[in-house]
């Protein structure tokens, strides 16, 4: 149930391990393009789809549910507007099931949420079918590790995290995902292997926030941020790279720290870190945006009217995933100063929320007098670019420089002195 980044590509693996799949779809549109062959998602080739016609089908109608062993949950989990879990698709999803449900069929939830959702939220809404969890249908939790874009860890190599409602519905989620996964990681409650989804996320959250907050700091003063962490991951133990940017975009990292936070509230404990975290990396698209003005003030130039270049708009390199992008805030907010803006990404044609279409990219270096690289993707040469142009690189990836650990000829104490 799902077939967006998380659900399709698991449907393909399911069916390429010669399964026959159901894909369930709210979205008409994507459900014409699946039965047409034709992908949406840039880690499922057209051509993958293609090839297992005869063992995928897509389709609206919950009612196919009826007849399939397993069913896999991988709807959104998002937040309200006061950043607070909105597990409405969740609930939805679980009333569709519990209206169709066999006994015998395995439930699997893989959509992030907070602890206690499985048996809490989920486990309730499927036994209004009349079925009880553990005796007469099979419940387990098995968090998405989705990460687009990303070619040397993939579903089927990296560890799945497997937990049931019981220990015979855990039994049962391992022979599912044994079917496409090379090593399974059981723990003991559906509780745990949710807390471990998100503590995967806060942990990368809190260290984006960090390095965020020292470049701003690096800025300040005066140094290269970028060298200074080169320098650093110099150190073989103990330390990990992390790099500051315009913000973190994407379904998880943006999103799934809020769900804790909130339920953390429910015992009257505060999540200091998370929440500051938060803070932090929401303010990095309007750092960027100041960035852009300061630029902007050394050529004597005021935003308003002038044209603006951005250089990326999904929310990381290589895919075209704009889900809470920080592209989209900075255009937002140089739009707002009276910024004329164009951009160029090879993987999103457009954004009709600020009527604009992505234009190529002699087009837009052609028509920006600042250029501000937001994403840095793949196959352009930022460098160049840079050499040519006015640029605003909020990636680093304009920079020569870079620190390695090297074995070096050290000249003597007494050849220095005498020098």
């Amino acid at each position: 149930m799902g077939l967006g980044y998380v659900g399709l590509p698991l449907a393909v693996s399911f069916a390429e391990a010669g399964e026959q799949v159901i894909g369930i779809e709210v979205n008409a549109r994507r459900v014409a393009q699946l039965r047409c062959g034709e992908s949406y998602i840039e880690d499922v080739p057209s051509e993958k789809l293609q090839a297992i016609a005869d063992r995928f089908q897509a389709t609206t109608r919950i009612s196919a549910l009826a007849k399939v062993d397993a069913i896999v949950v991988c709807v959104p989990t998002p937040l309200t507007p006061n950043r607070e879990p909105d597990l409405s698709p969740l609930v939805d999803a679980c009333q569709a099931i519990a209206s169709v449900l066999q006994p015998g069929q395995l439930v699997v939830l893989e959509s992030t949420t907070y602890p206690g959702t499985t048996r809490e939220r989920a486990l309730p809404i499927l036994e209004e079918s009349g079925l009880t969890a553990g005796e007469d249908f099979l419940l387990a939790f098995s968090p998405e590790r989705v990460d687009p874009g990303r070619t040397d860890h993939t579903l089927r190599t990296t560890p799945k995290i497997v937990a049931g409602h019981t220990e015979t519905c855990g039994n049962a989620a391992e022979a599912l995902y044994g079917l496409i996964c090379d090593q399974l990681v059981r723990v003991s409650a559906p509780e745990v292997a949710e807390m471990a989804k998100l503590l995967e996320n806060i942990f990368r959250s809190v260290n984006i926030a960090l390095i965020n907050e020292m470049a701003e700091l690096a800025d300040r003063m005066g140094i290269d941020i970028w060298e200074v962490i080169d320098a650093a991951s110099t150190k073989p133990y103990g330390f990990m790279r992390f790099e500051p940017g315009p913000g973190m975009g994407g379904h998880c990292l943006p999103v799934d720290p809020f769900y804790l936070s909130w339920k953390a509230r429910e015992h009257d404990f505060s999540t200091e870190f998370i929440e500051l975290a938060g803070k932090v990396n929401q303010h990095a698209p309007y750092l960027a945006v100041e960035k852009v003005e300061r630029r902007l003030n050394e050529l004597g130039k005021p935003v308003k009217g002038t044209r603006i270049g951005i250089l990326g708009v999904a929310y990381k390199a290589g895919v075209g995933d704009i889900r809470e992008s920080p592209a989209l805030k900075i255009i937002q907010r140089l739009g707002a100063l009276g910024a004329e803006i164009a951009y160029h990404d090879p993987f999103v044609a457009s954004l009709p929320q600020f009527g604009l279409e992505g234009g190529a990219l002699p087009d837009v270096l052609e028509f920006a007098e600042v250029v501000v690289i937001v994403t840095a993707h793949p196959d352009i040469d930022h460098s160049a670019i840079a050499e040519r142009h006015q640029v605003v690189d909020l990636r680093g990836v304009t920079r020569s420089r870079r620190a390695v650990a090297r074995p070096v000829q050290r000249p003597s104490l007494k050849s220095v002195q005498a020098a």
